[in-house]
């Protein structure tokens, strides 16, 4: 048996496998099938207590006294899907993880035997959890701990995955409303449609989505992880106060063609108030400013599970003179990111390993380089961090010195 760790992964050595979860509190365990994309094809991909079966996939309910279940037979998973993420809710509404951090068991759907476990750690706010995934990569079948988080229930969850969130009409009092993942309240009410649910109430209005729709404006930390679109801005602060003086940038990317390895190459650009280039951190040069940004060394393939290439940024140690940094992707081997698959930057707090911010390319331009995100230090002392996206001719960090300033 093995313990895994966020971002670990294990061969599956058998065609089905069951991921029980289990915590003190009574939980509602769920599942979506997703393609390439990261996306279901439509809500017949959700696979949770009101729509227990999908293809390949099944849900147990353990009736309260037992754990959840989802069972995933790979051999019966259709062409076109890649990944089975296993998510998890506390029952009660609104209830965080905080002190009740959930157990996934992974075992053998056939003997029940213990293939693994994992046990998110540091859980805080979170009411929400992607813990495990089941994936297929270069046509074998692996299963990852992942341990995402997210403050706005499994309803954040559906909407980053492309499931439809019903909103409820407002109420004169939240509890007349069903909770995420509950059955109506009463007889009379009606049920939530086979492959949706309705997400919590409020007293006056439906909660705003974690991320307002391009050119909203800036948007903060204080309903949790944000997912950035293009040229979204996030401000690192949660309550009015900073967040944290050490982050990690983990940017990640696939192959789009299996069996193809391509190198690319992550970098952070540091610069000064008048866009001057102080220095560059990249798989050449992994520790820069005194050793304020470090590199986590060279990843030739892109293969392996969580982030390709990590880059960590002590915002308490930086210079004086660095007010902006930008992080950059390149192909160091010469192929377009036209070949690339699933590119993506996520910013976590480097104390937790709480991811705060991601940005997933959902377009690539045949070019070798792109520019992820930049970060800006703002005159009150605190950062911002907006998603740029926007792709050039370069196959090294050097000739993204200057568009990268550009960029500021």
């Amino acid at each position: 048996m093995t313990a895994m760790t966020p971002g670990s992964n294990i061969p599956l050595p058998v065609a089905r496998v069951t991921v029980d979860v289990a915590a003190p509190v009574r939980l509602d365990v769920s599942s979506l099938l997703l393609t390439a994309d990261g996306k279901v094809r439509s809500d017949d991909d959700f696979i949770f207590y009101n729509q227990p079966t999908g293809p390949g996939v099944t849900y147990r309910s353990g009736g309260g006294t037992s754990p959840d279940s989802i069972t995933v037979d790979t051999a019966a998973v259709p062409p076109g899907i890649e990944k089975i993420v296993v998510t998890a809710s506390p029952d009660a509404a609104g209830q965080s993880f905080q002190g009740i951090e959930p157990t996934a068991t992974i075992r053998n759907a056939d003997d029940n035997s213990v293939l693994a476990t994992f046990t998110p750690p540091q859980l805080g706010a979170e009411t929400a959890l992607v813990i495990v995934e089941v994936y297929l990569r270069n046509g074998a079948w692996k299963a990852r701990a992942v341990g995402q988080g997210y403050a706005n229930g499994l309803a954040g969850i559906a909407t980053d995955f492309g499931v439809s969130v019903e909103e409820p009409a407002p109420a004169a009092t939240p509890a007349a409303q069903p909770t995420p993942v509950q059955p109506p309240a009463s007889p009379a009410a009606p049920p939530a449609p086979v492959g949706s649910f309705s997400s919590p109430p409020a007293p006056a209005a439906p909660p705003a989505p974690s991320a307002p729709p391009l050119g909203a404006g800036k948007i903060n930390l204080d309903k949790g992880r944000v997912s950035l679109q293009k040229n979204q801005t996030v401000s690192l602060v949660k309550g009015g106060r900073p967040l944290l003086s050490q982050v990690k940038m983990g940017l990640g990317w696939e192959p789009a063609y299996r069996g193809k390895d391509i190198d690319l190459d992550a970098s952070v650009i540091a610069y000064g108030p008048q866009r001057n280039h102080i220095d560059s951190c990249y798989f050449g040069k992994l520790s820069i400013v005194n050793g304020a940004i470090k590199h986590s060394g060279d990843n030739l393939t892109g293969e392996g599970g969580g982030d390709d290439e990590v880059i960590v940024v002590d915002l308490g140690r930086l210079p004086q003179e660095v007010t902006g940094l930008v992080f950059t992707v390149n192909s160091f081997s010469g192929q377009k990111f036209t070949e690339v698959a699933k590119a993506y930057c996520r910013l976590l707090d480097a104390a937790t390993g709480e991811e705060l911010v991601r940005f997933d390319l959902t377009s690539a331009e045949p070019q070798t380089g792109v520019m992820m995100a930049k970060m800006i230090k703002q005159f009150t002392g605190e950062w911002e961090m907006t998603a740029i996206g926007d792709f050039v001719k370069s196959r090294t960090v050097r000739g993204m010195v200057k568009p990268a300033a550009q960029s500021l």
